[in-house]
């Protein structure tokens, strides 16, 4: 393993390395990227931030989510650059989340390009989710 994962206050990211992971992970084509202002109250205001850093300590994951860490955590997003997808990266964000509320159940959106990933690591579908947008 050449990255190591850390729990972050959001507020203390660099939002051009932040965007530069949603970017290179594919996920800002469903992130409105382009409002950086709507983007950093996003990462500032998630009360649980993973990263994840190669050895050099650039960022190449992150996952943000909204916890009570005690019933749910809601898992808003995982990304990881490209070049370090099958690697573990997301895997050891989401195991990192759990171990930040390891009662409380982890609730994701899938991505359609990930949706086949979930199953394999033990997420189970849930066919009852209900989105109403702005």
């Amino acid at each position: 393993m050449s990255w190591t994962v850390e729990r972050v206050e959001g507020s203390s990211l660099d939002l051009d390395e932040v965007l530069g992971v949603y970017h290179a992970s594919g996920l800002g084509e469903r992130r409105p990227v382009e409002d950086t202002a709507r983007m950093a109250d996003m990462i500032r205001l998630a009360n649980l931030v993973l990263v994840a850093r190669d050895a050099d300590g650039t960022l190449i994951g992150i996952a943000r989510s909204v916890s009570d860490f005690s019933y749910v955590t809601y898992l808003s997003d995982i990304a990881v650059v490209r070049g370090q997808q099958r690697s573990g990266v997301g895997r050891a964000l989401i195991d990192a989340t759990r171990k930040q509320a390891p009662t409380a159940k982890i609730v994701l959106l899938s991505a359609p390009a990930a949706a086949e990933y979930y199953p394999h690591i033990g997420f189970t579908a849930h066919h009852s989710a209900w989105v109403l947008n702005p």
